[in-house]
């Protein structure tokens, strides 16, 4: 959520940056005429409610010289009335401020390129060359299928489209990629091992901005009011809400492991085959809470931490920087990593690595201290995928492909498959 004061002191910049995103300006004038409304509102209840206090005490004033109060009395009665009218408004405008204050995305940053879709993503790095082939290839949803590593069929009948059961092999190889993954970032990177909980409440999901804007991407509990976890940013991110951090806590990074429940709302037709689009994924996660001086360089740091696992598994990508068409929400600048997938005869996403800035911390009330006598100032919030773990699978099985039909595990992996060098066909 951005501050108020912003629409207050700089209204035309906001519009600005509001157009830029596609969203009609025209709110940053809306909020402000709540915003105005709310401050007069609040003005005359004061007064109002400052008149009766002073009614009061003269009509304590008048039973003590045992005086006739009953006028003053009903005046009270009436002005009680009038405030409570009052404060109802306030607060039916409170309601609509907030509202109107939470569907506004965040302000970009000034590196991001103007753009309406993901085809104006500004490519900024590439690492490795694509693999060429000396005998046909094959799509990963193909391979997987004749490697008897995955059943869509029978998930489909347990679950409905878009679910997969993992089996022998594939289910090795996935738990082989979590670890991996939770290994490097632990005892290279920094980061403390989470284990979250992967249905939270309403707070948290407004929290970190999927509530109101994007209910409808989400798998909800209604019985409980608990919703199902996009990603495990959502309880990391919130493991201080209504906090204020100590000073020598910061920075924060923690990485977890966790499936992740999507709906996909609107992206029917879209990578419908295969590991790529599923409504249930696991993803290890990276979020970091740092001071507001500290957050740019934690993203270059952090985009890093996830480019370093395709480096070390072997797989080609390459790094843009998304535009302001196609950047998330809560972000002010984005850095997608994009994986080589042979099938598409492209990249495809495989992370997304974000600077929040204090607009998750804002919505959340995550506070810290500079020192124990300095006022509570917002953190900043970042998070990124290190890695999407189906997509890593996907790209394993198709860049590491045998004429044979076998899968080639990378060295980092082996260990973490027990040994195993090279998954093969079982007929």
């Amino acid at each position: 959520m951005l501050d108020i004061k912003l629409f207050r002191n700089d209204p035309e910049f906001l519009k600005d940056k509001i157009a830029k995103r596609g969203m009609d300006s025209k709110v940053v004038d809306e909020v402000l005429e709540l915003d105005e409304q709310r401050r007069q509102l609040i003005s005359q209840a004061e007064e109002m409610k400052a008149e009766r206090n002073k009614v009061s005490g003269e009509i304590a004033q008048k039973k003590r010289n045992k005086e006739d109060a009953d006028d003053a009395i009903t005046a009270m009665r009436n002005l009680g009335d009038e405030i409570k009218v009052l404060d109802d408004t306030l607060n039916q405008v409170d309601v609509s401020l907030n509202d109107k204050l939470s569907r506004i995305p965040n302000i970009i940053h000034e590196d991001v390129p103007e753009g309406d879709t993901d085809e104006d993503n500004v490519e900024v790095k590439r690492w490795g060359t694509p693999r060429t082939f000396e005998f046909e290839d094959k799509a990963h949803w193909d391979l997987v299928e004749e490697l008897e590593m995955v059943d869509f069929e029978r998930a489909a009948k347990v679950s409905g489209a878009r679910f997969v059961f993992l089996t022998g092999d594939g289910a090795q190889l996935e738990r082989a990629l979590m670890n991996y993954m939770i290994t490097k970032h632990t005892t290279q990177h920094g980061y403390t091992e989470m284990m979250v909980p992967q249905l939270v409440n309403a707070d948290s999901m407004y929290g970190t901005g999927q509530l109101p804007k994007f209910e409808e991407d989400l798998f909800k509990v209604e019985k409980e009011g608990l919703y199902t976890i996009p990603t495990a940013e959502v309880p990391l991110t919130n493991y201080y809400r209504n906090e204020i951090i100590a000073p020598e806590v910061l920075p924060a990074k923690f990485t977890a492991q966790s499936a992740c429940y999507r709906s996909e709302a609107g992206s029917a037709g879209r990578d419908t085959r295969g590991l790529i689009r599923l409504h249930q994924f696991d993803k290890v996660e990276m979020v970091r809470i740092e001071k507001p001086e500290d957050s740019w360089q934690a993203l270059e740091d952090m985009t890093e931490h996830a480019e370093a696992i395709l480096e070390e598994l072997g797989l080609p990508y390459r790094r843009v920087i998304l535009c302001t068409g196609d950047i998330g929400f809560g972000s002010s600048k984005t850095y997608d990593l994009e994986v080589w997938l042979p099938s598409y005869n492209d990249y495809k996403e495989i992370s997304s690595c974000s600077n929040i800035t204090d607009f998750q911390a804002r919505r959340s009330n995550i506070r810290f201290k500079r020192d124990n006598n300095a006022k509570p100032e917002l953190a900043h919030t970042l998070n990124g995928s290190g890695l999407a773990v189906g997509r890593t699978f996907a790209a394993i099985v198709e860049n590491y492909q045998n004429e044979d039909g076998s899968i080639t595990i990378p060295e980092a992996l082996v260990p973490f498959m027990g040994g195993k060098t090279v998954i093969r066909p079982t007929k």
